[in-house]
């Protein structure tokens, strides 16, 4: 049990999500904060009633003002605290693990495993690490030795960019934490087929983690198949869909070097060079020129990176995503399949849902909806928590 001297307290009638347990207090929740909290300190957060409801880290430089560690009233936050946590989030995750043909997963989801702001994704024997929160910037040295002791052979890469870490009021870092003499890339397995993966310089942590059900999914229906992969980045799903068996894919993406990964990939993996093919291009010029060109595929995976940073930039994404699915429908052969993602948190399945059959309707064809697709369970929803749920994919036959 603890007393802290820095108590933040809500206004009246802003106690709501707390009590459904969501972590975020922004900016105009508060009513006042006895104390002077440092940035990432622990406060206790106490309704307008007086009625203590958790402990928060406390981050004045951003809109989310705080983010609470837990809702068990005055529990101390210490090392003992953050090492249940950690404990718990691995311990759910070990039978991704348990057959010896992954070793690339998320260990820690940040809100979705109860500790805000913190990122750890593990390829093989190196921990990637993001502290993007105030707290977790606080905890920095206790958190990295924690894992220390769970991982004591691995290397330890920070990854601290971004604009969640601006947005806290903190410089990127980024670099290797300890001594170390490993060079990128580092290569790891996914259900038994092995990817480059560069943590130094690739999107998110350097691979797609939350995608490898889909991909799995994907490798499961396209014997035969010619497949087009756009925003391919460096070739997940190509590498799955040869494996299923598809006669030909070809990976569309405007990054050379992600490319260049995605070729090694298909290469270390043993697949014919035959049956692969690449474009650097930029998807929604690509699509184009396929449709003047009559082009036509059997399977078409767009995966396209974030395009609604904001709930301001929604109606701008609907744009997007409505215009890269209406040119893959008209490129697929009947009965063609398109396995179609948002990973825009700001972006509801709803509204995904209602893009993609505008877009049906404009490219005159009858589609229809087989699976509803997410995130992988390393990177759990928290259904307290809508924003844990940000990746959401229809998987449609082309008629």
């Amino acid at each position: 049990m603890i007393t802290p001297l820095d108590i933040l307290t809500l206004k009246p009638g802003r106690e709501d999500s707390v009590l459904r347990r969501h972590p975020w207090i922004f900016s105009g929740a508060v009513r006042n904060v006895d104390g002077t909290p440092q940035p990432g300190d622990t406060v206790l957060v106490r309704s307008s009633q007086g009625e203590t409801l958790g402990a928060a880290a406390w981050s004045p430089d951003s809109q989310i003002r705080a983010r609470l560690w837990h809702f068990d009233g005055d529990r101390a936050v210490d090392a003992a605290f953050f090492r249940e946590r950690l404990d718990g989030a691995i311990r759910r995750r070990d039978a991704i693990t348990a057959d010896g043909q992954t070793n690339a997963l998320r260990l820690i989801s940040s809100e979705a495993d109860g500790m805000p702001g913190l990122i750890v994704d593990r390829y093989g024997e190196v921990l990637v690490l993001q502290f993007l929160s105030a707290g977790a910037e606080r905890w920095r040295g206790p958190l990295t030795d924690l894992l220390r002791e769970r991982f004591p052979a691995a290397a330890f890469y920070e990854r601290s960019d971004g604009d969640a870490r601006e947005k806290e009021g903190l410089h990127a870092r980024c670099g290797f934490i300890g001594s170390s003499e490993l060079e990128f890339p580092c290569s790891v397995l996914e259900h038994g087929l092995r990817f480059a993966v560069r943590p130094d310089t690739g999107h998110k942590t350097g691979f797609y983690l939350d995608q490898r059900d889909n991909r799995v999914l994907l490798g499961s229906m396209c014997a035969g198949a010619e497949v087009l992969n756009c925003f391919s980045y460096t070739g997940g799903f190509a590498v799955f869909a040869l494996a299923g068996g598809a006669s030909h894919v070809t990976d569309v993406d405007v990054s050379a070097e992600a490319l260049a990964l995605a070729r090694d990939n298909v290469a270390q993996n043993g697949f014919d060079a035959a049956r692969y093919s690449q474009e650097e291009a930029d998807v929604f010029v690509y699509l184009r020129r396929c449709r003047d060109e009559r082009r036509q595929f059997d399977c078409i995976v767009l995966d396209p990176p974030k395009f609604a940073a904001s709930k301001s930039q929604i109606d701008k994404a609907a744009r997007g995503y409505k215009d890269i699915n209406l040119l893959a429908m008209k490129l697929l052969r009947p009965g063609g399949l398109l396995f179609t993602f948002s990973c825009s948190g700001h972006m509801q399945l709803p509204l995904f849902q209602k893009i993609v059959a505008d877009a049906a309707v404009d490219a005159g064809r009858n589609v229809t909806a087989q699976r509803v697709m997410t995130q992988s369970a390393d990177h759990p929803i928290l259904l307290s928590i809508p924003e844990s749920w940000y990746l959401k994919g229809l998987l449609c036959r082309v008629d």
